[in-house]
C-alpha cells in the first residue's frame, strides 16, 4: 500500500511539472505576440440554443451561470497576471460570448463571423462565416506584435482549428490556424 501511495505522489508531482511546462510554453508564445487566441465562451449550462432564441434578446439565450461568470473573471486574471499583450478582443454576437468578453476584458467588438452555426437555424451561415473569418485574419495587421482575442463557440473553434474546446478554454494558434497550445481555465 505504501508503494502505491508513493506512485500516486510521484505521478501527481510529474503531471504538475508537465502542466507548469505547458503553461510556460503558452506564456512564452503569447509574449512573442502575433497569435490568435480563440476562447470558447465561459460556462453556460446546456447545449445549443433554445427554440425561442433571439440574437437581440439575452433572456431567450443560454447565458453564463455564476460559475461561468467566475470562469470569465479567471480568464481575465490569466491575461493580467501573465501580462499578455492584446491588440483587440472580438466576440460573437451571442450574449454568452459578449458577457465572457466583457467580464474578462471589458472592451470588445462583435463580429458576426464568430457566431455559432450549431443549430439548423444558423447552419447555412457556416461557409460564409468561415470565409469571412479567414479573410479578416489574412488582412489583419498588427504593428505592435500583440495578440488578437476571438471569443466564440465550440462549433467555430472545431471547424477552424479541428479541436474540441471546453467552456472557457483558451486555444492559441498562429495566423495559419495551426494550434500552438491550449489552456483550460477553471471556475
Amino acid at each position: 500500500m505504501k508503494f502505491f501511495n508513493f506512485l500516486i505522489i510521484i505521478f501527481i508531482s510529474l503531471t504538475s511539472s508537465i502542466k507548469a511546462d505547458l503553461n510556460e510554453n503558452l506564456i512564452n508564445q503569447l509574449e512573442e505576440g502575433g497569435k490568435l487566441i480563440f476562447i470558447r465562451h465561459a460556462y453556460a449550462p446546456g447545449s445549443g440554443d433554445p427554440n425561442n432564441f433571439n440574437l437581440n434578446d439575452c433572456s431567450t439565450q443560454r447565458n453564463l451561470s455564476d460559475e461561468g461568470k467566475k470562469q470569465a473573471k479567471s480568464i481575465g486574471k490569466f491575461f493580467i497576471k501573465n501580462e499578455i499583450k492584446i491588440d483587440k478582443v472580438l466576440s460573437s454576437e451571442w450574449c454568452r460570448c459578449k458577457e465572457t468578453a466583457k467580464i474578462a476584458f471589458k472592451d470588445f467588438t462583435t463580429k458576426s463571423f464568430l457566431n455559432s452555426f450549431y443549430s439548423s437555424k444558423f447552419s447555412k451561415n457556416r461557409e460564409k462565416q468561415v470565409k469571412a473569418l479567414k479573410e479578416y485574419i489574412k488582412n489583419y495587421k498588427n504593428n505592435n506584435n500583440e495578440n488578437l482575442v476571438l471569443v466564440t463557440h465550440y462549433v467555430l473553434i472545431s471547424e477552424i482549428l479541428n479541436y474540441g474546446s471546453s467552456s472557457g478554454e483558451i486555444v492559441v494558434s498562429d495566423k495559419n490556424f495551426n494550434i500552438i497550445d491550449t489552456q483550460e481555465i477553471s471556475y
